[in-house]
């Protein structure tokens, strides 16, 4: 169903595509469309959402095109982001195809295994219910830990190096009309462009002045998010304890690191960050375990709300929302990102088709083609995620019989777990070039 959507919209295009009357004579039958002169893109976020588009619309469209991302962000530089994120192997394709993955690469660690447990917090013991050996195929893991800091360099670096202009200023305001946009930056610079991209995260200004509203819920829960060091070496392995109070995620980096994503609920949380250092250690060591060997802290531990929110509009005119701005998900299939640098291989995709073909990127059928494209995915993984929350983020015995079953049954059936791999590496359905590491 989707690639004959997909197919569909590349036959609209061509059919919008502009006749040129060769001819000269006033008679031929054949109407001119007279296109404009390219105007700019302005993308409002610098984070990897708004800096991946910025790239991948910049290498796509050439030089003629202004690509510009404004963000205050940018003005600190380089990033101190202390926290990491697992880029999944479509998405490692797609900074591959952008050229800033040789550059990461020496930072990244390798998930190479996966195991999931199921127990109580004072268990003695975490019986493994399920594994997964981290291969999409061979040689290619299906996700690397890449810490935050290095790839939001690494692509800022790359961006200016072909041209993007980095403007550290928000997007203060923008007036649509029917031939295009005006934006002006909080400098008090305005720009006349075709398109505005919201790259803002999940608390978007500009989804807001567009008036597009959200749906969804808040799980009273928040995620602790910590960097450890370890006595023992990792192995590139990833741990996934699923607790009461919710998944205790394990994820490695390189060296004896690792990143913790630490789920209770809210009220919970903010004490176990408030503890003292001595404190905190005792409740880390709690749910760490003994199989790495002694732990402790490399930084302060932070709790970030947790919920379920979609823009109920991926769109708006001469708008297009990607990543946290249109729609923000439950860690604990570790996809949100990933799901932001879905939107932007889909959109630049579509945008790029469209201005090879002379339409203008942002008229609402070009954007219409972007949001069918994504949403799907989009609210599939939102179930999914909210799912896997409600089953796992309990104290139910019968629940835990159940999903302990279908565990075991999943790790007795390799085809099964297979699809599950791909399924996490963003390697299925109707895929954008840039997530299969082609250039657009």
């Amino acid at each position: 169903m989707q690639r004959r959507r997909k197919n569909s919209w590349r036959q609209e295009l061509l059919a919008k595509r502009p006749l040129r009357n060769t001819t000269g004579h006033p008679n031929s039958g054949r109407r001119v469309r007279k296109m404009t002169a390219p105007r700019s893109i302005v993308i409002g976020g610098g984070a990897f959402a708004g800096l991946a588009l910025a790239l991948a619309l910049r290498q796509g469209l050439g030089p003629d095109v202004p690509v510009i991302v404004a963000d205050p962000a940018l003005a600190m530089r380089p990033s101190r982001d202390p926290r990491a994120t697992a880029i999944v192997a479509a998405c490692r394709r797609l900074f591959e195809a952008l050229g800033v993955w040789d550059e990461v690469a020496p930072t990244a660690q390798p998930i190479l295994d996966m195991i999931v447990t199921d127990s109580e917090l004072e268990d003695a013991t975490r019986p493994v219910f399920l594994t997964f050996a981290g291969e999409v195929q061979p040689g290619e893991p299906f996700a690397h830990m890449v810490e935050n800091k290095y790839l939001n360099e690494a692509l800022a670096k790359r961006a200016e190096a072909e041209g993007v202009e980095l403007r550290a200023t928000p997007v203060t305001s923008y007036q649509s009309q029917e031939g295009g946009t005006t934006v002006t930056l909080g400098d008090g610079s305005v720009i006349e462009a075709s398109l505005l991209v919201a790259a803002d995260g999940a608390k978007s200004k500009l989804r807001e002045r567009a008036g597009i509203a959200t749906y969804g819920w808040d799980y009273d829960q928040s995620g602790i998010v910590v960097m450890v060091e370890h006595e023992r070496d990792h192995n590139g392995c990833a741990e996934e304890h699923f607790l009461p109070a919710g998944p205790f995620a394990i994820l490695p980096l390189t060296g004896k690191r690792s990143s913790l994503v630490w789920t209770e609920s809210r009220r919970v949380a903010a004490d176990i960050v408030a503890l003292p250092p001595a404190e905190f250690q005792v409740e880390l060591e709690k749910r760490f375990g003994l199989r790495l060997g002694d732990v402790k802290p490399l930084d302060a531990p932070k709790a970030f709300p947790l919920g379920y929110f979609v823009a109920q509009s991926f769109i708006g005119p001469r708008l297009a929302l990607i990543g946290d701005a249109a729609h923000v998900i439950h860690p604990i299939a570790g996809q949100g990102l990933n799901m932001g640098l879905r939107d932007v291989a889909a959109l630049a995709e579509v945008v790029v088709d469209a201005a090879r073909l002379g339409i203008d990127p942002g008229q609402a059928d070009v954007l219409e083609s972007y949001q069918r494209w994504r949403r799907f995915d989009t609210m599939a993984m939102g179930v999914a995620t909210n799912g896997l929350n409600l089953l796992f983020s309990n104290k139910s015995p019968l629940l835990r019989s159940v999903r302990d079953i279908g565990l075991g049954l999943v790790d007795r059936l390799p085809p099964l777990k297979g699809a599950f791999i791909r399924q996490a590496a963003g390697l299925t359905g109707e895929t954008p070039r840039l997530l299969k590491g082609e250039a657009l």
